[in-house]
């Protein structure tokens, strides 16, 4: 199974079996982050490594996907950060390791990092021994980031979010509606149904949308009766926000998921009047990568 996640004794390992630090190791990982891409578009892959602040590897490739805008593309350093916030990776990104420069739209999306004008970047088409790494800032000066918008308090990504939402009362169990859903996958969705609703609710109220205040989250369910979930995360240039159908794809992913024609459920969570709705999107998205998939929208409060 593909590698997403090295835990901080494994990275120490590996690090003490070369005579490197850690950081010094991220660079020789970049092609490993590579072959984790998937852009059939592009046949570009771009692969990212960062080593978060309790000591873990976090691993991101570019995603593209056929028939679909290319907005819809989730770039590496966009994984990468939904990798890390996924998994409690800590509240900063130390050090980072990219196999080419990043684009503008993800060096605002670093902006929502707290702390990040200190995280160190190198770009390997630069000479592997002794990384030369720089501090993000030195790409991205005079940024416009969150606290143009919010004030000092308010958390960014990589920190710790409640919303206090709950489901409206009135709501249906899950009737599939789509006639490819099928091979008993209907009932496998029926019988998860309540644990779908729930962790879509959960990844709604984990979602990082103070500027839009539109909280909102996915959750996905495989064959197997597994079940992903994914947060709404926002940037305050509100383009390379993250919709939470792709970051719960990048969980399926990271948990091992190999083709995207798994995912046969899916439940979004939103707020009903909401400003800024998912729905659409996450239905446009889903039609094309995972046709079996049937989506059901709940609404919070």
């Amino acid at each position: 199974m593909a590698k997403y996640i090295i835990s901080a004794s494994e990275a120490e390992s590996m690090a003490k079996s070369k005579g490197l630090t850690v950081p010094q190791l991220l660079p020789s990982l970049v092609k490993s982050a590579q072959t984790l891409a998937r852009p059939p578009i592009s046949n570009f892959h771009v692969g990212a490594v960062g080593l978060s602040s309790d000591g873990r590897i976090f691993f991101g490739g570019n995603i593209e996907f056929p028939n679909l805008p290319l907005n819809y593309s989730i770039h590496a350093e966009q994984f990468l950060i939904t990798n890390l916030a996924a998994h409690g990776g800590g509240p900063r990104l130390l050090y980072m390791a990219v196999s080419a420069a990043p684009c503008g739209h993800c060096r605002q999306f670093f902006q929502e990092l707290r702390g990040v004008t200190d995280t160190q970047i190198v770009i390997t088409d630069q000479p592997l021994e002794n990384p030369d790494y720089k501090p993000l800032s030195s790409i991205l000066p005079d940024p416009f980031g969150p606290y143009v918008l919010l004030d000092q308090e308010t958390p960014l990504i990589l920190e710790k979010h409640d919303h206090r939402l709950e489901l409206k009362v009135k709501d249906e169990s899950f009737i599939a509606q789509n006639e490819n859903l099928s091979n008993g996958y209907s009932e496998l969705a029926g019988k998860n149904d309540v644990e779908l609703k729930l962790k879509a609710l959960e990844a709604a109220r984990e979602s990082h949308s103070p500027y839009s205040g539109c909280p909102s989250g996915v959750a996905l369910m495989d064959c197997d009766g597994k079940v992903y979930k994914g947060s709404y995360m926002e940037s305050a240039a509100y383009n390379p926000s993250m919709m939470p159908v792709q970051a719960a794809l990048v969980a399926y992913m990271v948990a091992g998921g190999v083709g995207y024609e798994r995912i046969v459920a899916a439940v979004l969570a939103e707020k009903e009047e909401a400003l800024v709705r998912q729905e659409d999107a996450a239905r446009l998205l889903l039609k094309y990568v995972a046709p079996k998939c049937e989506l059901r929208v709940v609404h919070c409060v």
